[in-house]
């Protein structure tokens, strides 16, 4: 057994030797979360293609700016065009935003509404200087700037509060009256009293 004279040197050594093994993974995780590089001063360029999405209240347009958000875009094709959307709802009404497209949303309990995700990995922040206009698509996401997969928002008018903090990676460019009726919906806080579904979502040529 140590003596009390040794205890303590040996501790010392033992927890700095600690620190060293674990100091690079400890600095990657400190800085896994940091604000991402904003794309500066580049306009918005539409694809060739755009998003119809059908809902029970009618139909939404939107086009898509694969030359601000390219992985974001690329990943909201594949999940339309595999049909993941097909189902969902938008889960999250108020007066500036709608919100949908959880994968969670399809099965019968509305307690993990807004908390899902597509099998797919996430997407990494793609932020813009885009303003949040009205009818701008963002990438929903949690806490953690690289957390976007499936979740998108519309926006109902201008929110500043969301500027080069979401990846923008579309514009409404016909069906704002369906926003704007799917938001007025009946609703309990944030949740709609009766699922306002995404029948399907669909990309097609303009």
């Amino acid at each position: 057994m140590l003596n009390n004279k040794l205890k303590f040197p040996l501790f010392l050594l033992l927890f700095s030797a600690f620190l060293f093994s674990c100091g690079g993974d400890a600095k990657k995780s400190a800085n896994s979360n940091n604000a991402p590089v904003v794309k500066k001063g580049v306009a918005p360029v539409a694809d060739k293609e755009i998003a119809v999405i059908e809902t029970d209240f009618g139909t939404i347009k939107m086009e898509l700016y694969s030359n601000i958000a390219p992985k974001m875009v690329e990943q909201f094709k594949q999940l339309a065009k595999e049909g993941v959307y097909n189902g969902t709802i938008f889960h999250r009404v108020n007066d500036s935003v709608i919100q949908g497209g959880d994968p969670f949303s399809k099965d019968s309990n509305p307690a993990n509404d807004g908390m899902g995700k597509s099998d797919k990995p996430n997407v990494e922040a793609e932020f813009s200087d885009i303003p949040y206009d009205t009818g701008i698509v963002g990438a929903a996401r949690s806490t953690d700037f690289n957390s976007a997969n499936a979740q998108f928002f519309i926006t109902l008018k201008r929110q500043p509060v969301f500027d080069n903090k979401y990846t923008i990676f579309g514009k409404v460019i016909e069906g704002m009256t369906t926003a704007q009726i799917i938001a007025g919906a009946p609703r309990e806080v944030e949740r709609p009293s009766e699922s306002i579904r995404i029948k399907s979502i669909s990309i097609q040529p303009k």
